[in-house]
């Protein structure tokens, strides 16, 4: 049954591009050529599309598909964060041949996109189900404008690609929910980003994968900070508002102990449970992390006194202790969870410290300061602009151009500020409260190792 689905792809180098020289937020050369070619080239790559005999090109070569977005976007001058989207249509394991493949996903493709965009179209045979790729270049050959990344455009793309998989008499998902009966996990998923759901699948799946009985694999669950109710076959971890049944994420009961039944004929059950067997741990970082900072996390309940630089950086040294230990140290699901966000938590944590931001007050005082020069600047531009457009001679027109692109150059390094700042502020109450819930899982730790050594 045929899927379907695209998103944009940005600069890798998304900070560097807020600085770029153009008014309308263009990207430099250097910058988006990279991206635009490496997604290219992941496209047609050689090992997956079968020495490239499964590509081609709508409104542009498959050879020089590169050259030819980047001279549409070279000469409408139109270059922002969005350098092209990367599409997918996925068949049925066995349904369909490379041929047929990439007759409909050109067929789909055209059908999309063919009147205005360019795109290029790629089959890869390098999994069990036959998959299409699309590059669609953001701009238009036609007119230069952007191409819009609106739900809409996804349900068209997957009615284009079911009408045009029956018409070939292939299967399609009849009758399914667009979003798979969840839109804010769709989003999620949109941004290569996982929802708590998909951190408990993780979980179950390595806990199925090595625990040699139910019992085990119940304490391996809890073990990860878990609470379970074994009459529902459900979990929670704290900050969750409802429980999951293991049911409802694919793992009813019968199927669950039919793999555990598995795993006990194995016949290195034992040494495989006793290498992946969750353990405590020896080692409580993020206790010993708040001792050498001298940072109470219990001063957070007044809001003026929370050093925010200060939870920031234990995070991101907690973080880091984590990846460079073997045996688990992070025992809450949802900070585990937060590891993958890393790089946005440093670049938070050098801006607050480049801005001499510490306690909440400096940062609402930073939003406030940054949100009176935007819209400051963005009234002298809107003066400039009434200027330009009352020009009467070309020089005067030119002039006004001129200051107006200089004003729009400071305008989007405060914005993207003002915009980090606001983030922060809003995630700040839950990584203290994420970080006080650790600190009690690792004290109740702590004290449950203690005991069974008495």
């Amino acid at each position: 049954m045929a899927t379907t689905g695209f998103w944009p792809v940005k600069s890798r180098l998304k900070e560097v591009i807020d600085y770029a020289d153009n008014p309308d937020k263009t990207t430099k050369r250097e910058y988006l050529d990279a991206d635009l070619y490496a997604t290219l080239r992941y496209a047609d790559n050689e090992e997956k599309t079968d020495s490239q005999i499964y590509v081609a090109g709508i409104n542009c070569s498959a050879e020089h598909a590169y050259e030819e977005m980047s001279a549409i976007q070279k000469r409408f001058g139109n270059r922002g964060s969005v350098v092209a989207y990367h599409g997918y249509q996925s068949f049925a394991s066995g349904e369909v041949t490379p041929e047929e493949a990439l007759a409909i996903g050109k067929e789909t493709a055209k059908a999309m996109w063919g009147d205005k965009y360019q795109v290029l179209v790629t089959v890869h045979l390098n999994t069990d189900n036959l998959h299409c790729h699309f590059v669609v270049n953001a701009v238009s050959f036609v007119d230069g404008k952007k191409f819009r990344n609106k739900i809409g455009d996804h349900k068209e793309l997957r009615k284009i690609s079911d009408r045009i998989c029956k018409e070939h008499e292939k299967s399609v998902l009849e009758n399914s929910s667009f979003y798979g009966g969840e839109k804010k996990s769709y989003w999620i998923h949109q941004q290569s980003k996982k929802t708590h759901r998909d951190q408990l699948k993780e979980d179950v799946e390595y806990c199925l994968q090595y625990a040699p009985n139910f019992d085990s694999f119940m304490k391996q669950l809890k073990h990860l900070g878990y609470e379970i109710d074994p009459v529902r076959m459900s979990v929670k971890a704290s900050g969750w508002q409802r429980s999951v049944r293991l049911s409802g994420i694919g793992y009813p009961e019968d199927a669950i102990r039919k793999r555990l039944e598995n795993n006990l004929f194995a016949p290195d059950v034992l040494i495989t449970w006793n290498a992946h067997r969750m353990k405590s741990p020896k080692t409580y970082p993020l206790e010993g992390l708040v001792q050498r900072l001298a940072f109470s996390l219990e001063h957070a309940h007044d809001p003026t006194t929370l050093i925010v630089d200060a939870l920031f950086l234990l995070l991101i040294s907690l973080f880091r202790i984590a990846s460079e230990l073997a045996e688990p140290v992070i025992l809450t699901p949802d900070l585990r969870h937060e590891i993958k966000e890393l790089k946005q938590l440093t670049s938070d944590f050098h801006l607050l410290r480049e801005e001499g931001i510490h306690t909440i007050p400096d940062l609402e005082s930073g939003i406030k300061k940054n949100s009176e020069e935007i819209k400051h600047l963005e009234l002298q531009r809107s003066k400039v602009d009434n200027r330009r457009r009352r020009a009467k001679t070309e020089e005067d027109k030119e002039i006004a151009k001129k200051e107006r692109k200089k004003l729009s150059k400071q305008l989007v390094p405060l914005r993207k500020k003002l915009k980090q700042e606001q983030q922060i502020l809003e995630k700040v109450p839950r990584y203290y409260e994420l970080l006080q819930k650790e600190l009690i899982a690792e004290q109740k730790n702590k004290d449950r190792t203690k005991t069974r050594k008495r």
